[in-house]
C-alpha cells in the first residue's frame, strides 16, 4: 500500500535535469518571440494615434479602448472583402481536395508504369516558384474568354482566375500527401469491393474517400489558411477594387499622404480572426490527420 507513496516522493525528490531546464528555457523564449509581434500588434491597436504620436509606442497608455477596430471594419468595408475572399478560398479548396484525392486514388489503387511519374509531375509543379510565371500568365489570363461564366468574359480580374491559380499550385502537395496516406489504407478493402463488381468510382467515393476524413481534414485546414491569406496573386491578378480579397482590401486604409498604423494594425488583426476560427474547428481532425500513421500497431 506503500508503495505508490514512495515512488511519489522520489519523484518529487529527483532534481532536474539541466539539459530539461534549457529545453523549458528555449520553449519560453522561442513562444515570447512568436507571440511578441502579435501581442504588439494588440497593444498597438488598442491605443489611440494621436496618444502614441505623442508619447511613442513604448509607453504606458492613458486609455485602451476598441475603437480602432470598429474604425477600420468600417472603413475598410471588410464584410464586402471577406464575401470576396469566400467566393475564392471555399471553391478552391473543395476543387483542390477533390482533383487531388482523384489523383492520389488512381496513383496509390492501380499499378502502371507511369505510376510514380504521375506523382512526381504533380509534386514537381511545387518546386517552380510562382514568380516566374507571372508575365505569361498574366497574358494567358488576358486572352482566354469565358462568356457566360465570368462577368467580364476574361478570367483576369475574376475569382474564378484566382481560384484555377490555386487549385494548380496546391493540387500537387495535397496529392503527394493523399497518395502516402491512400497507401496504408488496406487493399482488401477495395480488392473486395472489386470482386463483388463495384466500379472505381464507386470504390473511391463511398470506401476510399470516407476513410480518408482525416487527412482531407487537415489539408482543408492548411489549404483555408493558405489561400485566405494570399496577397501575391491577389494583386497580380486582381485589377478592380471591388474585387480584391480581404487580404488586398486592408490597403484600403492606407491614404496616400498619411497612414495610421494603429488603425492597420487593428485591420490586420480582423482579417486573422476567421483563420484562428476554421483551425479551433478543426483542430482535432487536423492534429489527427497529421499524426496518424506515426505510430505502429
Amino acid at each position: 500500500m506503500s508503495t505508490p507513496t514512495v515512488a511519489l516522493d522520489l519523484k518529487q525528490r529527483t532534481p532536474l535535469r539541466p539539459a530539461r531546464v534549457l529545453l523549458h528555457v528555449f520553449l519560453v523564449v522561442t513562444s515570447l518571440a512568436w507571440l511578441g509581434p502579435l501581442l504588439w500588434a494588440v497593444f498597438a491597436a488598442l491605443r489611440p494615434y494621436s496618444e502614441t504620436s505623442t508619447k511613442g509606442y513604448v509607453s504606458w497608455p492613458d486609455k485602451l479602448s476598441f475603437d480602432n477596430f470598429t474604425n477600420a471594419f468600417k472603413q475598410s468595408d471588410m464584410m464586402h472583402y471577406f464575401g470576396n475572399t469566400l467566393l475564392i478560398a471555399v471553391p478552391a479548396v473543395l476543387l483542390t481536395l477533390l482533383l487531388s484525392s482523384m489523383v492520389a486514388f488512381y496513383v496509390s489503387r492501380f499499378d502502371f508504369r507511369l505510376n510514380v511519374f504521375l506523382l512526381l509531375v504533380f509534386t514537381a509543379g511545387n518546386l517552380l516558384p510562382q514568380q516566374v510565371i507571372i508575365t505569361p500568365l498574366y497574358r494567358m489570363y488576358l486572352l482566354i474568354n469565358l462568356p457566360g461564366i465570368t462577368v467580364s468574359g476574361k478570367l483576369y480580374d475574376s475569382a474564378l482566375g484566382l481560384v484555377l491559380i490555386h487549385v494548380a499550385f496546391q493540387s500537387g502537395f495535397c496529392a503527394f500527401v493523399l497518395s502516402n496516406y491512400m497507401r496504408m489504407l488496406p487493399h482488401e478493402l477495395t480488392e473486395a469491393a472489386l470482386v463483388d463488381g463495384a466500379s472505381a468510382w464507386r470504390m473511391y467515393w463511398q470506401i476510399v474517400l470516407p476513410l480518408c476524413k482525416p487527412a482531407m481534414a487537415a489539408l482543408a485546414t492548411l489549404l483555408s489558411i493558405w489561400i485566405y491569406n494570399d496577397f501575391f496573386w491577389a494583386i497580380v491578378l486582381i485589377s478592380t477594387g471591388e474585387n480584391m480579397p480581404i487580404t488586398s482590401a486592408l490597403n484600403n486604409l492606407s491614404g496616400q499622404y498619411f497612414t495610421d498604423p494603429n488603425l492597420v494594425a487593428a485591420g490586420a488583426l480582423l482579417t486573422a480572426i476567421p483563420t484562428l476560427i476554421v483551425y479551433f474547428v478543426l483542430q482535432r481532425q487536423f492534429v489527427s490527420g497529421l499524426t496518424l500513421g506515426a505510430n505502429k500497431g
